[in-house]
């Protein structure tokens, strides 16, 4: 094997998906050994000291630092992981690429449509490559589904349906956490959940064009938590009350654009933080004239599909993800041995990287965020106006376009 190409890592916030995203790192030179890329785990930041020591002791980062700056400016340092809270990705972002690093960014990239644009033309103006943590593309279900209409397979499309259904915040009692406060998170389920689902929807059926939204705060008080102490799943009894900010639920009627591979296609998207019973249900289901999918993240490794109106068969087969499904054979052998949440971000890991590279830019990039972002927006301002809102076309997205 030749000499392996080492990749300088810098990382910014050691919490869950800061460790997610060193694993994903760590992982490319076993899952992809064929790309002889070996990332270097150059250094980490945290506020929190003793996860500046974790970063070293554990995770395996060579230095470790509380300020993110020393990350942007290390010399030896070539890409950057942004996952801090939602109200620090656009600061950290334009700050990583006025240094010139490329960075791999959690989503929402911002706290709304502006700061994601300001993150958008920071990345533009100083040429360096961008990734988003839009990381259940990559599930092989996901990417055969997108073969699959992109073949014409179904027909015409005609109707899309999209839920991002989970319950993080269905206990009442659940602490008030920066994710509740506006100035601090921006919007609340739309930012979180169905920036997610919104990216999928167009990475499948390509970008939407129109939207009407609703929304609406199911828990409107919840018990006050000390900044940085503890997280949203914390449940304080008889603690002081405090107001919620964002929504809890949303929902949108969407029209897709004429450029899109779904071009004519409605649909309808909700998404909510506070649903009890399911613990993480993302799906979608996609209508054509000649035949119909659906897939379910709880469910993550199973794709239902049906093909043709006639015959005795007409119905729904469940397939199970296997070689020739996206990256599926990377992880597994055959159908039936499942992959998992962090596996998908190894995938993610790979694009980022071969990006950077200078290969084929695969993965979902700034302008995504933006468009994404966009249609947050506009459910918003429709929420609150009653009427549609029309969306301009956002330039060098990766949706599906015809």
């Amino acid at each position: 094997m030749s000499a392996q190409k080492e990749i300088g890592v810098g990382l910014v916030s050691v919490g869950w998906m800061g460790k997610v995203h060193t694993r994903a790192y760590q992982a490319i030179p076993v899952v992809y050994p064929e790309l002889g890329i070996k990332p270097k785990l150059v250094i980490a930041a945290d506020t929190e000291p003793s996860r500046c020591d974790y970063a070293k002791d554990v995770l395996g980062f060579a230095e470790a630092t509380t300020d993110y700056h020393e990350v942007l400016n290390h010399p030896d340092v070539d890409v950057v992981s942004i996952c801090a809270p939602n109200f620090l990705h656009a600061e950290i972002g334009i700050a990583a690429a006025k240094a010139g690093k490329a960075f791999w960014i959690e989503k929402p990239v911002g706290r709304g449509v502006e700061e994601t644009k300001a993150v958008e033309a920071a990345a533009i103006e100083a040429g360096v490559v961008s990734t988003i943590g839009f990381n259940y593309r990559h599930a092989p279900a996901v990417e055969k589904a997108k073969q699959l209409i992109a073949e014409g397979k179904l027909g015409r499309i005609t109707n899309v349906r999209g839920v991002f259904f989970a319950d993080y915040s269905a206990e009442p009692n659940g602490a008030l956490s920066w994710r509740f406060k506006r100035a601090l998170a921006g919007s609340g389920v739309l930012g979180d959940l169905m920036g997610h689902l919104v990216d999928l929807v167009q990475y499948l059926a390509g970008p939407i064009a129109e939207v009407s939204g609703m929304t609406k705060t199911i828990h409107t008080q919840r018990p006050i938590q000390q900044m940085g102490k503890g997280t949203h799943f914390d449940v304080i009894e008889g603690g002081e009350m405090g107001d919620v900010e964002n929504e809890d639920y949303a929902a949108m009627l969407v029209r897709f654009g004429d450029d899109a591979v779904a071009a004519g296609a409605v649909g309808t998207i909700e998404a909510s933080r506070v649903a009890v019973g399911p613990r993480a249900s993302y799906n979608f289901e996609i209508y054509g004239t000649e035949g119909s999918i659906r897939w379910d993240f709880e469910r993550m490794n199973e794709l239902d599909v049906a093909i043709g109106r006639k015959g005795d068969l007409v119905g729904y087969t469940r397939v199970m993800a296997a070689p020739g499904f996206g990256d599926f054979d990377h992880f597994q052998p055959g159908a039936g041995t499942s992959m998992g949440f962090d596996d998908l971000k190894v995938v993610e890991a790979r694009k980022f990287l071969e990006s950077f590279t200078g290969s084929q830019h695969l993965n979902s990039n700034i302008h995504d965020a933006v468009s994404s972002a966009a249609v947050l927006d506009a459910a918003e301002r429709s929420a609150e106006s009653g009427q549609w809102v029309k969306l301009p076309e956002v330039a060098g997205v990766t949706s599906a376009k015809r």
